[in-house]
């Protein structure tokens, strides 16, 4: 009872539902440990192996998230952004996640060296995700600022795919060898992850401009 008194609060006064909100914080907070644990992994601090474990269990953080969120849709009577925004902002950050958990296993199966390399790809990954992070908090405590997070996001987004297009453009420079397609498949992943950034940024500024 006291729970549905909160979300009629919450809606009255025109703010974020908390619970919908915390959803998709917890998915965004899963999907930046997957990015952090990516980066970690590709700097040495973590085996491959032992990010791959590790990343199972993030990714099963981010899937309760995502199920927690579905289950309060499907109750909720009135939401503060479209039904179908929402769905799209957290289908895409699940989208995040998996990418990065493909990144993870594939470097661990395909063993390629000098991964560091792609750091930079996944310090943007970070920027996009805390800017996401941004944008849904922003959406109860100050909703002008949403479009603009959002935006920060769609940039990290865009950063991750150009960045994507010169390691592509590196690797067709040298011989097409097993170890540069492998390559290839995994800096592949991470402009994946970056489309789907951009895909989160438009799904909660659409819903942002509909209030």
């Amino acid at each position: 009872m006291r729970r549905r008194l909160r979300r009629i609060r919450d809606l009255l006064t025109g703010r974020m539902d908390s619970t919908l909100a915390d959803a998709l914080i917890g998915q965004l907070e899963a999907t930046k440990k997957g990015a952090w644990l990516a980066l970690s992994m590709i700097g040495g601090e973590v085996g491959r192996a032992g990010a791959h474990e590790r990343m199972r269990a993030i990714e099963h953080l981010g899937d309760e998230e995502r199920r927690r969120l579905v289950a309060e849709l499907t109750d909720a009577v009135v939401t503060p952004i479209d039904r179908e925004d929402l769905y799209r902002l957290s289908r895409a950050i699940d989208d995040v996640l998996d990418s990065l958990r493909d990144f993870v296993r594939e470097s661990h199966l395909y063993r390629v060296p000098e991964q560091i390399r792609f750091s930079p790809l996944l310090d943007q990954v970070i920027v996009g995700i805390e800017a996401l992070e941004n944008a849904v908090t922003g959406l109860s405590a100050r909703p002008a600022a949403v479009i603009e997070d959002a935006l920060e996001a769609k940039k990290a987004g865009g950063a991750i795919r150009r960045m994507y297009q010169y390691e592509i453009s590196r690797i067709f420079s040298g011989k097409l060898t097993a170890e540069a397609m492998k390559e290839r498949e995994l800096v592949r992943r991470l402009e994946i992850v970056g489309v789907a950034i951009g895909n989160a940024a438009d799904a909660i500024a659409d819903g942002a401009m509909k209030r």
